[in-house]
């Protein structure tokens, strides 16, 4: 796997969840990602996703590598990343996919649900 694609996927996605903490976002250009996550990601709709999250989670502090995943048919990488915040009572990850291209073509964040013991 290209040391590119790896170093790509955790750049941007932090980029994204810093604009958390500083309430400003850098917009994607055509190199970066897709023209469909560049429409997804605008300021307003990072903005109010960082709201929900600040408030459960605390400040943004930084990004775990957990899982690659690569779709041989699609020619893309999935990147699943831990997100660590300041109140670590819920768990988040970071799933960023870069295309053949080495774009981001996919950007989504989800809560973990804990498990039962």
């Amino acid at each position: 796997m290209e040391a590119i694609k790896k170093d790509r996927a955790y750049a941007l996605g932090k980029r994204v969840l810093e604009a958390c903490n500083t309430s400003r976002f850098k917009a994607f250009t055509a190199t970066e990602a897709t023209p469909k996550v560049m429409a997804n990601a605008t300021a307003e709709k990072i903005s109010a996703t960082c709201q929900k999250i600040i408030l459960r989670n605390g400040r943004f502090i930084d990004l775990k590598l957990v899982e690659i995943v690569h779709n041989e048919i699609t020619a893309e990488y999935v990147f699943r990343y831990d997100i660590q915040y300041e109140k670590p009572m819920f768990k988040r990850e970071l799933r960023v996919t870069i295309d053949a291209e080495n774009k981001i073509s996919a950007l989504a964040t989800k809560e973990i649900k804990s498990k039962a013991l």
